[in-house]
C-alpha cells in the first residue's frame, strides 16, 4: 500500500490537477494506494500521521505538492523510516530539482519509483524540525514574513513585490555562526544553511551542496551596497554569485546561528533565532534521478 499525498492548493491549484493525473497513473498500472489529502497543511499532517499509524508497512509516500508539502510529510516519515518521492506541483520545487527529476517527466519518475530500491540522502535538523533544502535567516526571511502578509499578488510575483517592499529599508544584522571548528562573527545580509542547492523556484544559492556527503554548505553574504545587491542577486539561478567577494561559503556538519533575526527552512517559518541544526547523514530514502 502506497500512500498518495495531494496538497490541493500547490501551485495556485495545481497540486489537485497534477494529483488527479497521479491516481490515474497509478490505478492503470495497478498499484494499490490511497488518497490522503487535507484542506489546510495542518489538516494534512494529521491526515498522513492517522493514515501512517493505521498502515505501519506502507511501502511509501508519493507526495504531489511543492517544498511545504515535502517540510510536512518529512516530519511524518523520517521517525518511521518509509520512503518518499516528491512529484513537482509547487510554486518552487527545488527539492525535485535537487533530487534531478525534470518538473515535466512525471511518468519517468513514477515509474521508477514503483519499480526500484530508493537511496539514502541526508536531512536537516533544526531544534528537532527536519527539512529537506535550506535554512536561511537575513534578507530572505524578512522578504518570506512580508509576502506571508500579502493578499496581492499571488504566485511568484508576491515575493518580487515583497522584495521590492523590503530591500529600500533593509539593514543588515549582527550574526555569530558557531560551526563545528571555528565561530564567524560579523555583520551579514543572509545565511543560507544548505542541505541542497537551491531554494526559492531555482536560486542556486549553494551550487555545490551535496545531500550525500554529510556537511551543510553555509553561504554567508557579508553587507553590500543594494545598487550592488541588486546587480549581484541575479546570478544566484546561475549559481555564479558564489565567486563575488563578499560571499563566503564553508561547510559543516553543525551550525548554531545566533542574532535577533526570524529563520525559515523549505519555506516555512521555524522561529526567531538562534537556532541550531545539524546535518544528519542518511536520514531518509528518496528516488534520485
Amino acid at each position: 500500500m502506497w500512500a498518495l499525498v495531494i496538497n490541493p492548493v500547490a501551485g495556485q491549484g495545481r497540486g489537485a490537477t497534477v494529483g488527479t493525473y497521479v491516481a490515474g497513473y497509478l490505478t492503470r498500472t495497478n498499484i494499490d494506494y490511497t488518497i490522503v489529502t487535507g484542506n489546510s497543511s495542518v489538516a494534512l499532517g494529521d491526515h498522513v500521521q492517522i493514515f501512517l499509524d493505521k498502515n505501519p508497512q506502507c511501502q511509501g509516500v508519493i507526495a504531489v505538492g511543492g517544498d511545504g508539502l515535502l517540510h510536512i510529510i518529512l516530519q511524518k516519515l523520517v521517525p518511521r523510516q518509509i520512503p518518499f518521492t516528491v512529484i513537482p506541483a509547487g510554486t518552487g520545487n527545488d527539492f525535485v530539482r535537487t533530487l534531478g527529476w525534470s518538473l515535466e517527466e512525471i511518468d519517468l519518475q513514477l515509474e521508477q519509483v514503483t519499480s526500484t530500491a530508493p537511496t539514502s540522502i541526508d536531512l536537516g535538523l533544526v531544534d528537532g524540525e527536519w527539512f529537506g533544502a535550506i535554512l536561511s535567516t537575513g534578507f530572505d526571511s524578512i522578504v518570506n514574513e512580508k509576502a506571508n502578509t500579502m493578499s496581492w499578488p499571488k504566485g511568484p510575483m508576491k515575493y518580487n513585490a515583497a522584495i521590492a517592499i523590503e530591500l529600500p529599508r533593509f539593514m543588515p544584522r549582527h550574526y555569530e555562526i558557531i560551526l563545528d571548528d571555528h565561530t564567524i562573527s560579523t555583520e551579514a545580509m543572509l545565511i543560507a544553511v544548505a542541505n541542497s542547492r537551491s531554494y526559492g523556484g531555482g536560486m542556486l544559492v549553494c551550487p555545490n551542496a551535496n545531500i550525500t556527503d554529510g556537511l551543510f554548505d553555509v553561504m554567508v553574504l557579508h553587507p553590500v551596497s543594494k545598487l550592488e545587491f541588486i546587480k549581484v542577486f541575479p546570478r544566484v539561478f546561475a549559481g555564479t554569485h558564489i565567486s563575488h567577494p563578499a560571499v563566503e561559503i564553508v561547510r559543516s556538519k553543525t551550525v548554531r546561528i545566533e542574532s535577533k533575526a526570524v529563520a525559515y527552512a523549505d519555506g516555512e517559518r521555524i522561529g526567531q533565532l538562534p537556532v541550531t541544526a545539524e546535518c544528519i547523514h542518511n536520514a531518509v530514502q528518496t528516488w534520485v534521478a
